[in-house]
């Protein structure tokens, strides 16, 4: 059995879809991964051979002033999951952002590249990937720019936004690959399919800029909305955010035989797939 735990959350929804009667979704009223005890107590009666964890505190600004919040959801919960999935012999699946880089490389990260988190959220999110390799059987996945047809999400506000205003300014100084949480799922099936460990990045192919990808949006579905570029600085968001933080699949792609489509191809299927 695999157990998904957060899935009511975008991927975990997604996972859900994708594995069907293989999994298990375990929400927060019955696992609080904060809690060793908690944990525990429903792990050890569930016994799956498998544990993907889809919690996150992802409130990137949020964790600037949330801290402790932050590290024990983002880390301290993944320090239970870790012990009690190494006692009862599971797989522990971890996912990762590429928060966990400060984007000063300038071309895509490779999965053993120096990590250097700007962020508290990104600090947390790598005291997470740390505590996963307290179990020996650890899958650490990076994700980036994640959108997903069951919750808040860049695509959804750019959407609502355009039949609102006529142009809107969107940063163009921070680069990464959207990619829809479908991808992501899939990716995350073939390294488990592989029995896989270690860490390994999974993102949609190519890049671009939150600003070009907004212009994308607006074009695949048919709005004339104007996108004015500005900077990351003129935006002025709490937490400091990598500017460069594509990720590269190479490692997935080898391992695996799995690659995930272009950004822009995703982005035509997410809208397909939420049409009525």
């Amino acid at each position: 059995m695999i157990v998904v735990a957060g899935a009511r959350g975008m991927l975990g929804h997604d996972l859900m879809e994708l594995y069907g009667s293989e999994c298990r979704g375990v929400y927060h009223d019955e696992m609080d991964i904060t809690s060793a005890i908690s944990v525990e107590r429903v792990l050890q009666d569930l016994r799956p051979k498998v544990v993907i964890n889809a919690v996150a505190y992802t409130d990137v600004d949020g964790c600037e002033t949330n801290q402790e919040r932050a590290f024990q959801v983002n880390g301290e919960g993944v320090l239970h999951l870790a012990r009690v999935t190494a006692e009862i012999g599971a797989k522990l699946v971890q996912i990762s952002t590429d928060y966990v880089f400060d984007g000063s490389k300038g071309k895509p990260w490779h999965e053993d590249d120096r990590v250097n988190p700007l962020s508290v959220y990104g600090r947390s999110k790598l005291a997470g990937e740390e505590n996963a390799r307290f179990n020996p059987d650890h899958l650490i996945i990076r994700a980036q720019w994640l959108y997903g047809l069951h919750g808040k999400n860049f695509v959804e506000t750019m959407l609502r936004l355009a039949k609102e205003k006529d142009e809107l300014s969107v940063v163009h100084d921070q680069v990464g690959s959207p990619t829809w949480t479908v991808d992501l799922s899939r990716a995350i099936r073939a390294l488990i399919s592989n029995d896989c460990r270690g860490t390994y990045h999974a993102a949609n192919g190519g890049s671009c800029s939150w600003c070009e990808f907004a212009a994308a949006i607006f074009a695949e579905s048919g709005f004339d909305t104007v996108v004015k570029p500005i900077t990351t600085s003129e935006l002025g968001r709490p937490a400091p955010r990598p500017l460069y933080s594509v990720l590269d699949c190479e490692k997935l792609q080898r391992d695996t035989g799995y690659l995930p489509d272009s950004w822009r191809q995703a982005l035509r299927n997410y809208l397909e797939a939420r049409r009525p």
